[in-house]
């Protein structure tokens, strides 16, 4: 147990219920959480965007017109404060419409329309972070920066002669390698930073740019990733998005922690949102999910007949151009819900229309009818080109549905793989990133449906007593901030 009073900053761009974009929200929502339950102080703090809604979640105005000085002038921001639904946890949002008055949480720099760019933007967030942070008469002994968004608070803290922001340490989370924060150098005017001010800085800028993730990376104290298998995937030029050089060098500051889930929402016995409650021990009640969505989406209702779900993001790293025609020769049926890129969801309209008594495809998203796939489904494929944790694969297991995966990052480190040897397997893992593998496991696992009921069961009901909660990865958290602290 924590001493009582280890105070933590959590900082995020992202944070659900307020505003979300991805995963990184439900981190930023549930880790505090579960931090302040083992009796660590946790603030989180993030933008107010124009999205966030103040009556709704009841924020208040703390602070008024607070003075900044970036780039040489004088900014002003506001900061509310609110708490993280059904807990204790503060949150505080700063406020500043030039930087964060629209409703987008992220804006495309390259458009000519959206004037400022992102790097722009949350460097501003960081730079405004530390300002108030006295203010708040809150000094954190560990500062939890997220992903490129919040990585350049590490470098203003490290930068800085003030008494204040000595001794407190440092700790970076890679959620995404992909997206970087790559910028000109002069937006560091903006966080009155300089190439001197770090010796990390001057390195950076030898290639003509700014690159927040590397900021991060050199100077953190400590960083961490969304799994074990990522951490090592990382060092690799096949997934180090050219980064994989700088992050060898903190090799021994690497750690991978894998994300847990809300298992008070994501529960079968008490959703609200699907048809009919169920758990280990009603198993049965699954088959009227079943029968429900096959309706919903337009598919023949049949309980015998396998039903295959999909829920995503269809970008590139989702492997959807896996699922090819050929697929729709199965003998299961399929419910792909999500939206993305114009070619994946083309494709899957087209199976659909080619397969309209095995294929429903719904260019969406709606979180209840995500949670209706999960209760419904028998398999939840993710056959992903990289995936840093990925929650599809344990929201699924927590429903009963056995899960396909490629074995890379989360996925292999959460989906214990099924073969004749391993008999505490949770579901199928494939190695290579091609249609012909992911056909082959998913005839493998239609088989053993069909033909053997009682290995089914038994995959699909070790895999919902799986305990994915984020007390396991709370506790981890903990023991690397006061290995820091001890520093």
């Amino acid at each position: 147990m924590p001493k009582k009073n280890l105070k933590v900053l959590f900082a995020s761009a992202e944070l659900h219920p307020f505003a979300k974009a991805g995963g990184l929200a439900d981190v930023a929502g549930s880790l505090p959480v579960a931090l302040k339950k083992l009796g660590a102080d946790v603030r989180v703090i993030m933008p107010k965007y124009g999205l966030i809604d103040e009556k709704k979640h009841k924020l208040k105005k703390i602070l008024s017109d607070v003075k900044i000085s970036s780039g040489g002038s004088i900014k002003k921001v506001n900061v509310f404060e609110g708490v993280l639904p059904g807990s204790k946890v503060k949150v505080y949002f700063i406020d500043n419409k030039k930087y964060f008055g629209k409703k987008e949480i992220y804006w495309d720099g390259n458009d000519p329309k959206k004037f400022i760019s992102d790097p722009e933007r949350f460097l501003f967030f960081s730079l405004a972070c530390l300002h108030v942070l006295p203010k708040l008469k809150f000094k954190p002994d560990v500062a939890h920066a997220h992903d490129y968004h919040a990585s350049l608070i590490i470098d203003l803290i490290k930068a800085s002669n003030e008494e204040y922001f000595k001794n407190i340490k440092t700790i970076l989370t890679i959620h995404n390698l992909n997206y970087q924060g790559k910028a000109n150098p002069k937006v560091l005017t903006v966080g009155n930073l300089t190439k001197n001010s770090l010796p990390s800085l001057k390195v950076d800028l030898k290639d003509g740019d700014v690159n927040f993730f590397v900021q991060g990376i050199m100077n953190a104290d400590v960083i961490t990733t969304v799994s074990e298998t990522y951490a090592k995937e990382i060092m690799t030029e096949k997934f180090g998005a050219g980064l994989e050089n700088i992050i060898k060098k903190r090799k021994k500051d690497l750690y991978g922690v894998v994300n847990g889930l809300d298992i008070d929402f994501f529960n079968p016995s008490r959703d609200k949102n699907i048809e009919y409650n169920y758990s280990v021990k009603s198993l049965k009640k699954k088959e009227l999910n079943k029968l429900y969505l096959q309706k919903k989406v337009g598919l023949p209702q049949d309980k015998n007949i396998p039903l295959v779900g999909f829920v995503s993001r269809l970008a590139w790293q989702k492997g959807i151009e896996l699922i090819d025609q050929k697929f729709g020769e199965l003998n299961c049926q399929f419910v792909f819900l999500g939206t993305g890129q114009k070619e994946y969801e083309e494709q899957l309209e087209r199976m659909a229309k080619k397969y309209p008594n095995k294929v429903a495809t719904n260019i969406m998203f709606d979180a209840k009818f995500a949670n209706q796939i999960y209760a419904g489904s028998d398999i939840f494929l993710m056959p992903s080109r990289f995936e840093p944790c990925g929650l599809g694969q344990m929201i699924a297991m927590r429903y009963g549905a056995v899960p396909i995966v490629r074995a890379t990052g989360g996925l292999k480190d959460t989906v214990a793989k099924f073969d004749n040897k391993n008999k505490k397997a949770t579901g199928f893992v494939f190695n290579k990133f091609s249609s012909d593998a992911l056909h082959r496991e998913l005839k493998r696992a239609l088989q053993i449906y069909h033909n053997d009921k009682k290995t089914w069961k038994l995959v699909q009901t070790q895999g919902m007593k799986q305990d994915f909660s984020w007390n396991v990865s709370a506790r981890k958290y903990l023991k690397l901030y006061k290995k820091i602290i001890k520093k």
